[in-house]
């Protein structure tokens, strides 16, 4: 998926990225920028945050953004 697509689904849940960002406690640019660039990447992310961003992503829109992401074991941690 890309930026606009994840931005669609969160769309139809009422959310932005802002908003999803403030309830999960991330910063919003930082999610912003996280998207942009690992959306539609087939590796996954090399930070913490974003590899969390991402897998809080998938689980809030119900589609691995990434894959392998979900079946990752750092996805299991926190």
């Amino acid at each position: 998926m890309n930026k606009r697509q994840i931005h669609a689904r969160l769309i139809e849940q009422g959310l932005t990225f802002r908003q999803f960002a403030l309830t999960k406690g991330y910063d919003p640019r930082t999610v912003t920028q996280t998207v942009a660039r690992w959306a539609g990447s087939q590796t996954m992310p090399n930070g913490r945050i974003a590899f969390s961003i991402m897998r809080d992503l998938s689980q809030q829109i119900g589609v691995e953004l990434i894959p392998g992401l979900l079946a990752h074991p750092f996805a299991k941690a926190s």
